[in-house]
């Protein structure tokens, strides 16, 4: 597990790392474009500008999502990348709808393109700076669970398929095929859409506070009837902001217990969970067993 300090290097590497590929894509598919006039690569370039916006705005997200909770904000301000999440979304279905538009009337208009092997070049660079941001975001996904890192990385995904049918648009546009890039253009939209329903469903579940999955709950629970003394737990509940995990149990005790006894007994099913699972925040109300049997 990262500790606090590189769990932030990391997400201002990954998010750092996403601009930048954004940027350098869009110049490059924007020259391509330019001298080529395929809808394809319009509908690579139309992507990798909405990807700018979108990682723009994860840079943000992340760098406010990374500030400690402070007196508005006791639970501190993870949600910033859920809600960075939808707007990604939002981002990923305009371009979806623009490159469709775009690939319509390239179908019924066929038109031959130019600088085919300009073109071929800025897509077989655009594959090999996704496929290495997509391993650097793999990398930070993995040690911080980032939802909007994740997010990012969805599109990139979408990005790697999108950049590997733009080129095989234009392989076959410069073999005389050439409906071959009105229909890529038409496929790589629908899958856009596709990844940006993906990357709202995951953002609204942040923001609606969704349970962690019931085999993470139900460790949660095994770790806190484990301690030693505590003789059983319920009413367990979790909810996700950000890269935090939110907990809250009762904890069953025999009643005879001292107040001291039954604290230290809390704070032991505290650690017992927080020591597998770093990103949680618990909290323990202490119930006497009697009263959970008459309940």
């Amino acid at each position: 597990m990262t500790s606090a300090r590189q769990h932030a290097q990391l997400l201002r590497l990954a998010t750092r790392a996403s601009l930048a590929v954004a940027i350098t894509l869009v110049i490059a598919k924007a020259i391509a474009w330019a001298m080529s006039g395929s809808v394809s690569l319009l509908a690579g370039l139309t992507d990798s500008l909405m990807d700018s916006a979108a990682s723009l705005l994860n840079l943000l997200a992340v760098r406010y999502a990374l500030k400690p909770a402070d007196e508005d904000h006791r639970y501190g301000h993870g949600k910033a990348e859920a809600l960075a999440g939808l707007a990604q979304a939002l981002f990923i279905s305009v371009s979806a709808v623009l490159v469709a538009a775009q690939a319509y009337e390239r179908l019924n208009d066929p038109q031959p393109l130019e600088a085919e092997m300009l073109g071929i070049g800025v897509m077989l660079l655009s594959l090999a700076l996704t496929a290495g941001l997509l391993m650097l975001q793999r990398r930070v996904i993995r040690a911080t669970g980032s939802t909007a890192i994740h997010a990012d990385s969805l599109h990139y995904r979408s990005d790697l398929l999108l950049n590997s049918g733009i080129l095989l648009a234009l392989v076959l546009a410069s073999l005389g095929w050439q409906r071959a890039d009105g229909l890529f253009g038409l496929g790589i939209a629908g899958y856009i859409l596709w990844s940006a329903i993906g990357i709202a469903r995951e953002s609204i579940s942040v923001l609606m506070d969704e349970e962690l999955s019931p085999a993470i709950s139900a460790d949660m629970h095994r770790l806190a009837c484990e301690v030693p003394g505590v003789l059983g737990a319920h009413d367990l509940r979790t909810r996700i902001s950000g890269n935090h995990w939110y907990v809250q149990l009762h904890l069953e005790l025999p009643g005879e217990l001292t107040l001291s006894r039954a604290h230290a007994l809390c704070e032991q099913a505290e650690r017992a969970i927080t020591s597998h699972y770093p990103r949680a925040e618990v909290l323990v109300h202490a119930d006497p067993s009697e009263v959970v049997k008459l309940t």
